[in-house]
C-alpha cells in the first residue's frame, strides 16, 4: 500500500492506544507515524525479555466486553496464538492462603474456628456500635464487616497499593469497589456454587492470553503498521507539539533521537504520553493554569522482581495478593501460569509486583539489593525453599498508576477544555494520554474512536468512553444527578498542599 506524502498523523507513544490509532488509521489510508520514547513496545502491555525469561508487567488478562477490541486481538494475533488459561488467584494471609473469591470452607480453615470466632464477634461489635467516622475507607469497611476481618482482608493491600494509610482513602471508592456487599452476603456467595461469574470482569473464569505474553500482539500490531506503510520509530522522544495560536491549531512535533532533534509536520496528533507531559511540551506554552493543572497530576509508580525458581515451587494461581502486613510485595505473579512459553523446562519465574513512587527509597535502590530484598521475603513467605531462587531481574515501570485525587478532575478538566479550544487536532488517548486508569481494551477503543473522527470525520466524544458499569466509578453531584465514570475504580486520595 502507498500511503500519500501528506503530514498525516503523528502518534505519540507506541503502546497499545497508540498502536491501535495507527493500524485504524493506515487502513483507513491516513498515514499515520508513530513515535516512541523507548526502546521497548507495548508500553506497560509489553512483554520484557531478560535471557530468555519473559515478563508480562503488571499481568494482562485477554478479556472484554467490547466486541470490536476482541475482533482487533484476532485480526493482529491467529488463534493457534492465543491459550485458554484459567483464571486463578488467591490472598496470602499469614501463611495461609485464601480462595479469591473467598469460600467459606477454605477461609474457616485457614483462620481456624477461634479467629472465625473472633472475627465474627468483631463483625456483631460493629453492627452494634459502628465507627462514628465512616468518611474514609477504614471507617466504612469496618463498619460493615468488622475491624478483624478489614484487617485481614482489606486493609493491607489497599495500604500498599495507595502508598497511603487507609483512613486517608476517601469512603466513596469502598462504596464502588464492594458495592452492597454485605458479611451475610459474602458468607452465602462463598457456601454456595459461583454463578455467572462471567458477569463480573474480576471474576471471569478463564481468559485469552497470547503465548509470549501482551507484548506479542503490539509487536505483531507493530508489524502490521509497518506492512500498511506505517512508520513506528523506537528511541525518539517528542520533546516538542507546535502549535499555532492564530489557527488553534497543532502544526507538528519535534522528536529527538538523542542525536538531536529534528521537526515533524502534522495535520493531527494522537497523544499517549502522560497528559501531564503532553501540556508541558506545548509550544507555545500552554498558560499558566493549564500548566498548574498539569502539575498538579499525580502516579503511582511500579517495579517488578523477577525471581527464577525450581519448577516444584510453581503454584497455579496467576496472582497471589500478599496481604500480610510483614512483607512489603503487594502480589506475585507466576509467569509459568500465565503461559509455559514464558518460562523455561524444570524452571518457573515468580514475579513479586512492588507498588511505589518514582524516585523513593526502592525505586532508587540498586537492582541487587532489589533482588535480595524480594528472595528474603518470597523465603520468609514460606513460598520457595531458602537458597534456591537463581538469577534475578528488575523492571521498573513509571507512571503505572494515576492517581484520583481530589482535584485531578478539574485538573484534568481544565487541560480538555484549553486542548479542545486551542488544539483541537491534538487527540488524548490511552491511560496516562487521558489520566484514567482503564483497562487495556478500553484503552484501545479511545484510539479506534479517535480514528474514525480523524478519518471519517466522525464525532465521537472519547472522553465519554469507560469500561463496563461493574468498573465505573460512579459519583453524584450536589443536586443528586450520577455523573459520568471516571475509568476503573481508583480510589479518591487527599490532594498535595499545593504550598
Amino acid at each position: 500500500m502507498t500511503i500519500g506524502q501528506e503530514p498525516g498523523t503523528v502518534i505519540i507513544g507506541a503502546g497499545p492506544a497508540g498502536l491501535t490509532a495507527a493500524y485504524e488509521l493506515l487502513r483507513r489510508d491516513r498515514r499515520a507515524r508513530v513515535f516512541e520514547a523507548d526502546d521497548v513496545i507495548g508500553g506497560i502491555s509489553r512483554t520484557v525479555e531478560r535471557d530468555g525469561w519473559r515478563f508480562d508487567i503488571g499481568g494482562h488478562r485477554f478479556f472484554t466486553k467490547v466486541p470490536r477490541v476482541e475482533e482487533f486481538w484476532h485480526e493482529i494475533l491467529p488463534d493457534e496464538d492465543f491459550l485458554l488459561r484459567p483464571r486463578m488467584s488467591r490472598i496470602y494471609y499469614r501463611g495461609g492462603l485464601y480462595d479469591y473469591p473467598l469460600r467459606a470452607v477454605n477461609a474457616l480453615r485457614n483462620l481456624g474456628l477461634l479467629e472465625a470466632a473472633r472475627c465474627m464477634g468483631s463483625y456483631a461489635r460493629a453492627r452494634l456500635r459502628p465507627p462514628k467516622d465512616q468518611s474514609h475507607f477504614e471507617g466504612w469497611v469496618s463498619a460493615r464487616f468488622g475491624w478483624r476481618l478489614y484487617s485481614i482482608f482489606f486493609k493491607t493491600y489497599t495500604e500498599k497499593v495507595w502508598g497511603m494509610p487507609a483512613d486517608q482513602l476517601q469512603a466513596d471508592w469502598a462504596a464502588q469497589r464492594i458495592k452492597n456487599l454485605s458479611l451475610a452476603k459474602a458468607v452465602l456467595n462463598a457456601l454456595l456454587p459461583r454463578r455467572n461469574s462471567k458477569d463480573v470482569t474480576s471474576l471471569i473464569e478463564e481468559f485469552q492470553y497470547p503465548k509470549l505474553g501482551p507484548g506479542m500482539m503490539w509487536e505483531r500490531c507493530t508489524d502490521r503498521v509497518r506492512d500498511l506503510g506505517g512508520e513506528v520509530t523506537l528511541r525518539h522522544r517528542v520533546s516538542r507539539v507546535h502549535r499555532d495560536p492564530q489557527r488553534r491549531r497543532a502544526t507538528g512535533v519535534t522528536v529527538d533521537d538523542g542525536n538531536g532533534p529534528r521537526r515533524e509536520q502534522a495535520d493531527h496528533v494522537v497523544s499517549s504520553m502522560p497528559i501531564s507531559e503532553l501540556v508541558r511540551v506545548m509550544d507555545p506554552p500552554a498558560p499558566p493554569p493549564v500548566r498548574a493543572a498539569a502539575d498538579d497530576l499525580r502516579y503511582r509508580d511500579f517495579l517488578t522482581v523477577a525471581l527464577v525458581v525450581p519448577s516444584e515451587f510453581s503454584f497455579p494461581d496467576n496472582w497471589i495478593y500478599v496481604h500480610d502486613p510483614g512483607a512489603r510485595v503487594g502480589r506475585i505473579q507466576n509467569f509459568g501460569s500465565w503461559s509455559p512459553y514464558l518460562v523455561k523446562d524444570g524452571h518457573t519465574c515468580l514475579g513479586l509486583e512492588y507498588f511505589v513512587f518514582e524516585n523513593d527509597d526502592m525505586w532508587n535502590s540498586p537492582d541487587a539489593d532489589l533482588i535480595a530484598l524480594a528472595t528474603s521475603e518470597l523465603e520468609q513467605l514460606g513460598l520457595v525453599r531458602p537458597g534456591c531462587v537463581g538469577s534475578g531481574h528488575v523492571v521498573r515501570m513509571p507512571k503505572a498508576y494515576p492517581v484520583y485525587d481530589e482535584r485531578y478532575q478539574h485538573n484534568v478538566e481544565v487541560i480538555r477544555e484549553w486542548l479542545a479550544a486551542q488544539v483541537p487536532n491534538v487527540h488524548p488517548v490511552g491511560r496516562n494520554g487521558m489520566h484514567r486508569y482503564n483497562n487495556q481494551d478500553h484503552s484501545m477503543l479511545t484510539a479506534m474512536l479517535v480514528a474514525e473522527n480523524i478519518a471519517d470525520g466522525a464525532e465521537h466524544d472519547v472522553w465519554s468512553v469507560n469500561v463496563e458499569q461493574d468498573y465505573h466509578e460512579q459519583s453524584h453531584d450536589k443536586g443528586g444527578n450520577e455523573r459520568g465514570g471516571t475509568g476503573r475504580d481508583a480510589p479518591v486520595v487527599p490532594a498535595r498542599s499545593r504550598g
